[in-house]
């Protein structure tokens, strides 16, 4: 299925993509401007545990209008899709414990996107949301050749810190200040292997933010952990802004 949409800021067009890690067939989605012509960035979204979903659709689409071509990808699997949260936490769970396995199908959607004849290669980045956003910067230290990587309120820990020495392109980190899902010996930890491995690297911490903080889905009680956070949204999408900009050029 092909959505074609005109307005004021692009042709917007998202488009169904089925391709595969090894044996195991993914199932994700590819959003440009049908009407711009040239090759231009590239930008990788990867969910957050639940799967591929109308949020990170909708992120794409904020990125075509910004100029980049977004590939959605899908790190679970055709029709693997969590029916709620403990299914969610057992599919990336899995995942998390092989961190090999993991960054294969971060990888494979950015092979994929960078096969398209009107994306640079030599521009793309990976960017992802909690489980998302840990799963870009285990793409990062797995050495792929990106120009930068971007986590919203993901999850820092990694069984090979060491692994940052393979670090290419750029590191920002967009973190809840009050996330209790992300101790603080994790932080602590991210910062000293970003140090140690000499990378370029930014933490950028919102006061009174909890975990999930771009996701509206998650309500608006911080007591529980998690709860959107109207300006550390709109804050971290200046600084990603910002950041693209930085790495891709004007």
């Amino acid at each position: 299925m092909l959505l074609l949409v005109s307005n004021a800021f692009a042709q917007f067009t998202i488009e169904p993509v089925e391709y595969k890690q090894g044996d195991t067939v993914l199932d994700g989605y590819i959003a440009y401007d049908a009407g711009a012509k040239g090759a231009r960035p590239g930008v990788v979204i990867v969910h957050d545990w639940m799967g591929v979903s109308d949020y990170v659709k909708m992120r794409a689409e904020q990125l075509v209008k910004l100029g980049y071509v977004a590939f959605v990808a899908d790190i679970y699997g055709k029709g693997v899709r969590p029916k709620d949260s403990q299914e969610a936490s057992q599919l990336a769970g899995k995942l998390k414990a092989d961190r090999v396995l993991l960054r294969a199908r971060a990888q494979a959607a950015v092979d994929e996107l960078k096969r398209r004849s009107f994306v640079d290669p030599h521009r793309v980045a990976a960017m992802g949301y909690c489980f998302g956003g840990g799963t870009v910067l285990e793409l990062a230290r797995g050495g792929a050749s990106l120009s930068g990587v971007i986590s919203f309120h993901g999850f820092l820990d990694t069984p090979n810190p060491d692994d940052a020495k393979n670090i290419k392109g750029k590191v920002l980190v967009q973190h809840g200040a009050d996330d209790p899902f992300v101790p603080a010996k994790d932080v602590q930890a991210f910062q000293e292997e970003m140090r140690k491995a000499k990378a370029d690297w930014e933490f950028v911490a919102y006061g009174g933010a909890v975990h999930s903080f771009t996701l509206k889905a998650a309500g608006d009680d911080p007591t529980k952990g998690a709860a959107y956070n109207a300006s550390a949204d709109s804050r971290s999408y200046t600084r990603m802004v910002a950041f693209f900009q930085e790495i891709f050029g004007k």
